[in-house]
């Protein structure tokens, strides 16, 4: 297991790496269509789990699909601030350090991701219980991040 860095931390680490690329431009459809997708992730996850039995294993589904909307958000988000990232990890440390207006967590999104991964590179499901420990959580930052990136838009 890769070793905890703070917020700073792994700003400065991803920062020293090169991954934040500057772009020329704001992309409105791209934002626009990413948005997009990210609500239907967003709709899909609350189908899913709507009648899911707490037993059931599909609750790892229901956690990288409104992982995966969370990402789209943030990456969406930041094309305002003209800067693409290809980490999720410097993502999420771009995010909390260049707007700290939004009062974002950098340890909500460390627990979120390092789930995420769990379930994706080293065989750790979820459960009911562990998405009801993020899922209030996950639903206000979704709805804060898509509330900013359309005031902008």
């Amino acid at each position: 297991m890769p070793k905890y860095l703070t917020q700073k931390e792994a700003f400065q680490k991803h920062k020293k790496e090169g991954r934040f690329i500057v772009t020329e431009g704001i992309d409105l459809e791209n934002i626009k269509s990413t948005l997009f997708i990210a609500e239907g992730d967003i709709e899909s996850a609350g189908s899913l789990k709507k009648n899911l039995p707490k037993e059931s294993r599909q609750w790892n589904s229901v956690y990288k699909l409104y992982y995966d909307a969370l990402h789209e958000l943030a990456e969406a988000f930041l094309r305002f601030d003209k800067v693409k990232i290809d980490n999720h990890q410097a993502l999420f440390a771009y995010l909390c350090e260049k707007h700290p207006e939004l009062e974002l967590s950098w340890d909500f999104f460390e627990k979120l991701r390092t789930k995420r991964n769990g379930i994706n590179y080293y065989g750790s499901p979820i459960n009911y219980q562990d998405w009801k420990e993020v899922e209030i959580q996950f639903k206000l930052y979704l709805n804060k991040i898509k509330e900013e990136i359309k005031k902008k838009i």
